[in-house]
């Protein structure tokens, strides 16, 4: 590989350094950047209602400042903004952030969307280290400086002409742990000298990792020496921004913290530009699994996580710390042995004390916190045999037929290829496990068949579906509406005296195919059904029947 093209980042000379002995003792402040930062990253970024339901999970999180757009640059980021103040949607204790560049109308125009807030962040920027000088803007120190202090000029006029409340400042030197630290310095005491920050009128300072080209250590030394050397360190908020770009933006927000950060800006779930920002709600679980309080209400990550997936249509890894569809699951029956016992250990000990196991400290291997503290439950992996679990059992169908079954699905299905392996006393293999999906989801089943079914939007939203089936020995036409296809099928056949409707979907193209993963309840049975076909109406319409074939009635 080339690795004579790239150079070791320079280190700053810190032997005094005095970050790795300073705990985190409390939570920084929080800045959400989801509805910016986070923002400008996505494919499609966020329409109107989508912005309002991303702003309002924040405020149910708990956060108190957040950047809610870049008003100038975008007329959804300026409508946005003009509906959360105009509407009164800010919550009093919540203070709206917009980021502008350091342009006179760009600044203006910033002004123009924040226009009656009660309280607002005008959010000021220009790019600072020698790359970003020299290539893209091709000005020298004082060119930069002159950017600045210009804007900040302009900012703190129209700040003092604000009406309906408080504008407060904060000035960012883009691509900081790229610049010499003396002009980063330089730079910010420019920029202060103009905005005059004092107790009652601070200024928050921001130093971002803007692209991650250190290790974490290094960007916890050039903090460090920055909150040394800043005047008015007293009347300074000083924030952090960190990047992914190493995979270490959490180490380098931890170790900002220690060398002498008040505030960090990130994103729920990591989202941003390149590998993301920095991911909040990993931040926040880690200061709630060494028993300090996040300020930040992470109590059901489920539904957070459902939320950001929707708004910003990029789906959280299985892997993700804390909110990962797997990072409660243990493969390994070694590990599986060791969770159980820890569970029995805080349940006799719970005892013992006359206490509920949730009112004793968590001690479980191989858990770090309790999953029920962020509305999780520990979920074992069942075995299929003794080399494979359902992971494995999954693997192998999706490399023999494409389908990426849902987890749950996969849970289910395992049950089925466990009792073969188990009844046989043998390896299962790709072939055996597509037959015996096959055979379970996929074959005509005897209580339920469809001869014929049309669907077609009905007024103000919804699908109308009409079907003759069979159900039971007996034929009907039945018909019902719903949100979509396979709801509409189920809510027909509710019609038809069989109590069903779908929990959970799932589409998935398969080639010149489409796989429906119909979760339905039937009866008092949740089971889940598959169907498989080129029309996606009719793959829909026999995953809700290959559910009812299912059920034990």
């Amino acid at each position: 590989m080339p690795f004579h093209r790239y150079s070791a980042a320079p280190a700053l000379e810190l032997p005094d350094r005095t970050w790795p002995d300073r705990p985190i003792v409390r939570a920084p402040l929080w800045c959400s950047v989801d509805l910016r930062d986070g923002n400008q990253a996505l494919a499609e970024p966020m329409d109107l209602p989508r912005k309002h339901k991303m702003f309002a999970l924040l405020c149910r999180m708990g956060f108190k400042q957040i950047e809610v757009g870049f008003p100038a640059a975008s007329q959804i980021d300026f409508d946005f903004v003009r509906e959360l103040v105009e509407l009164d949607l800010v919550p009093d204790d919540v203070t709206i952030q917009v980021i502008t560049q350091a342009r006179a109308e760009l600044i203006e125009r910033t002004f123009e969307a924040v226009d009656g807030a009660r309280q607002a962040i005008v959010h000021l920027y220009n790019s600072t280290s020698p790359l970003q000088r020299r290539v893209v803007f091709d000005i020298d120190r004082a060119g930069a400086i002159d950017l600045a202090v210009s804007g900040t000029r302009l900012c703190t006029k129209l700040a003092e002409d604000h009406r309906g409340g408080v504008v407060s400042f904060e000035y960012t030197a883009e691509s900081f742990s790229s610049t010499e630290p003396d002009f980063a310095l330089e730079i910010c005491e420019a920029v202060m000298a103009v905005w005059q920050p004092a107790p009652d009128r601070p200024i928050i300072v921001n130093l971002p990792a803007t692209v991650e080209c250190a290790p974490p250590n290094v960007f916890a030394d050039q903090i460090e020496w920055m909150h040394r050397n800043l005047s008015h360190r007293e009347s300074v908020c000083l924030s952090v921004h960190p990047h992914n770009d190493r995979g270490s933006g959490i180490a380098a927000a931890e170790l900002a913290v220690m060398a002498g950060a008040d505030r960090v800006e990130g994103c729920l779930f990591g989202n941003g530009e390149r590998t993301g920002n920095v991911c909040l709600v990993t931040l926040g679980m880690n200061l709630f699994a060494q028993g300090i309080d996040p300020m930040l209400d992470l109590s059901d990550l489920g539904a957070i996580r459902q939320v950001a997936e929707e708004c910003t249509r990029i789906p959280v890894h299985p892997r993700h710390p804390y909110a990962g569809d797997l990072v409660y699951t243990a493969f390994s029956g070694s590990h599986q042995d060791a969770i159980k016992k820890g569970f029995e250990s805080m349940e006799r000990e719970a005892a013992g004390l006359g206490r509920s196991p949730r009112q004793v400290p968590w001690a479980v291997p191989y858990l770090p916190i309790d999953p029920a503290d962020v509305g999780r439950t520990y979920e074992a992996v069942i075995r299929v045999n003794s080399q494979s679990g359902k992971g494995g059992t999954a693997y192998l169908l999706q490399s023999r037929s494409g389908l990426a079954l849902p987890r749950r699905l996969q849970v289910e299905f395992a049950r089925t290829v466990q009792r073969y392996s188990e009844s046989h006393s043998a390896e299962v293999d790709t072939e055996r496990i597509w037959e015996l999906f096959g055979s379970e989801y996929l074959r005509p089943g005897s209580r339920l068949t469809v001869a014929e079914h049309t669907s077609r939007p009905a007024a103000g939203g919804p699908v109308e579906v009409t079907a003759l089936v069979s159900l039971d020995g007996g034929e009907l036409r039945v018909s019902g509406s719903g949100p979509d296809v396979a709801a509409a099928f189920a809510a027909s056949l509710a019609a038809g005296g069989l109590a069903v409707r779908t929990s959970h979907l799932e589409e998935q193209v398969v080639g010149e195919d489409t796989a429906v993963y119909a979760e339905c309840v039937v009866g008092g049975e949740t089971l889940w059904g598959v169907g498989l076909a080129a029309d996606p109406a009719r793959a829909a319409v026999l995953a809700v029947a290959s559910a009812v074939n299912r059920t034990s009635a």
